[in-house]
């Protein structure tokens, strides 16, 4: 096949872990020096009659999905003339095909980069361009949208994209149909024996994530087969994640949350059985949770207040078997963090983490106080973390400051982005959170918001976050809210709150501003502006858009 444009291989703009790091991590075993794909067949060879992958009505078991990725490693370079290194972006929705190439890939040493399905032209042509991706992966149809033909003008404008490959009852002429290049072999032996012995170096890259936030077009964040893996396995470890486990993935598959942490990954490597679903929706997930016997469930804050306000509707009996939810992806307000267990019946797991690197969790028996009100500790021995302060010097533990990290799943750099490295890593390859924490003497950490999340009142520094913890606390009406800064001539910034009223009731800034002022709260952080709205906007990734938030009221107060 003749290929429009050669690509630059990867190695060319990743930043390379320093060697003295890379041999510590390798000697304290964090490193294991093997392909992810290979650790994931492993686990597969130890059960391989178990039931590793459930979508509706589709049930692989570990021999069969192992299968199934090898053939499908083999017919992506055979049939599509894809090699090692080639780039492929993948947007699928939840569902088994997804998994089938992830780990297909993680075999072939093809690299997925890991869109999201809520991305459009926009998005989805900076990735394959910036990435020089040849294959893109999409849904026909999603929730009235047409992928495929998005994924033909791409293709068209793309210097480099040659096959677009589709999940989906019609496959369009020039398209290839991904669930029959899924099938299963009629021979595994022969495709396990050639991706056996042909393996991806433990530490090429594995996975593309893309970086979180709400401004710009995301960055390319380089994970390697050693890192990525000890990120799953670690986390897995830590969750108590074993043969029994039940996983079910609600949130975007392509996430780093419910990919890795331990998700979809670490579950497989535990032996236990991932249940995909394309949606959250409590009376969907409830009755799946029931049905599976699920165990382990992800969510987002806005998620989970949705479950719990079915749970307190309808109760909770189809949840017996869950034993765990993990809430990440922004900070749970401590008030409604406290009610997990008495609704839900099961223990709450607070997951701060990104997708370049850090991850930190509340342990599984960590007291009340440690599980509600902060958001966990490093998952590793290998974790560095500082606070630092606009200087980039330490402060003490209780103090707010910018988190700083570095660790054996922490990346060094993003993939050709010189100028972000710049300013996101210091020299000596700290990454740059953006996370304004404060730590705990027991090490635990306080998210109180991003940097670009502090609203800064005359001097006065306001954590948007505990506004929100105080707004839930004080107001009862308020089902969901967001504070956001708002200009202002005089004080540079003040705290405008938006929020989303349950049903019947009623809130007003008085309301509001008085609840503060009977609970002593500091007077510079009362909201001086309230919206009513419907609904809050979110990320793709299902977060509060405290971009879009912010530039909406600047418009409402003629500021822009």
């Amino acid at each position: 096949m003749t290929r429009r444009r050669a690509p630059t291989p990867i190695a060319e703009g990743v930043v390379p872990w320093p060697e003295e790091l890379a041999h510590r991590y390798s000697e304290r075993g964090w490193w294991r020096g093997r392909a992810l794909g290979a650790e994931l067949l492993a686990a597969a060879d130890d059960n391989p009659d178990a039931v590793a992958l459930v979508d509706g009505d589709v049930r692989l078991t570990y021999r069969s999905l192992a299968a199934r990725a090898d053939a499908l490693a083999s017919r992506l370079v055979d049939d599509l003339g894809l090699v090692s290194d080639d780039r492929i972006v993948v947007q699928l929705p939840n569902c088994w095909q997804f998994v089938v190439l992830t780990v297909a890939c993680l075999r072939a040493g093809i690299v997925p980069v890991m869109a999201l399905p809520a991305h459009r032209q926009h998005e989805l042509h900076h990735l394959a361009e910036h990435s020089e991706a040849a294959a893109i992966a999409v849904p026909a149809v999603l929730r009235g949208f047409d992928h495929a033909a998005m994924a033909q003008e791409l293709r068209q404008v793309s210097q480099t994209l040659e096959q677009v490959l589709v999940v989906g009852d019609e496959i369009r002429p020039g398209h290839v149909d991904l669930t029959a290049l899924c099938a299963e072999p009629a021979v595994a032996d022969a495709v396990r024996r050639r991706w056996d012995i042909d393996q991806p170096a433990s530490r090429s890259v594995a996975v593309f994530l893309l970086s979180g936030g709400t401004t710009g077009l995301p960055k390319l964040i380089a994970r390697t087969h050693d890192d990525y893996a000890y990120n799953a396995r670690g986390s897995a470890e830590l969750c108590g994640l074993g043969p029994h486990t039940v996983y079910l993935g609600t949130l975007p598959a392509s996430h780093n949350f419910p990919l890795a942490c331990p998700g979809i990954l670490g579950t497989l490597l535990a032996g236990g059985r991932v249940v995909m679903l394309p949606s959250p929706e409590p009376e969907r997930a409830f009755a799946t949770i029931a049905a599976e016997g699920v165990t382990v469930a992800t969510a987002v804050p806005a998620v989970a207040q949705r479950w719990l306000a079915q749970a307190a509707d309808r109760g909770a009996e189809q949840l017996a078997t869950l034993r765990l939810l993990q809430v990440g992806g922004a900070r749970l307000a401590d008030e409604i963090a406290r009610t997990v267990r008495p609704l839900l019946g099961c223990t709450l797991q607070q997951v701060f983490g990104m997708a370049e690197g850090l991850v930190n969790y509340t342990r599984l028996d960590d007291p009340d106080d440690v599980i509600c009100t902060t958001q966990g500790r490093p998952m590793s021995d290998g974790d560095e973390v500082r606070i630092v302060d606009e200087l980039d010097q330490d402060v003490p533990d209780g103090t707010l400051g910018m988190l700083l990290t570095r660790g054996p799943y922490t990346p060094h750099g993003y993939y050709r982005a010189p100028e972000q490295n710049a300013r996101a890593f210091t020299s000596d390859g700290w990454y740059r959170s953006d996370d304004i924490v404060r730590r705990r003497p027991d090490g635990n950490l306080v998210v109180e918001g991003r940097g670009k999340d502090m609203i800064n009142r005359g001097g006065e520094k306001i954590s948007a976050e505990e506004v929100e913890n105080l707004a839930y606390q004080l107001a009862p009406p308020v089902a969901h809210c967001a504070a956001v800064a708002m200009p202002d001539p005089q004080l540079g910034e003040r705290v405008c709150l938006y929020a989303v009223v349950k049903p019947g009731a009623t809130l007003t800034l008085d309301d509001l501003r008085g609840a503060m002022a009977a609970a002593g709260v500091a007077a510079y952080k009362w909201p001086e502006r309230l919206e009513i709205v419907d609904e809050l906007r979110t990320t793709k990734v299902g977060k509060i858009d405290k971009h879009a938030l912010r530039q909406d009221i600047a418009q409402r107060l003629g500021a822009v």
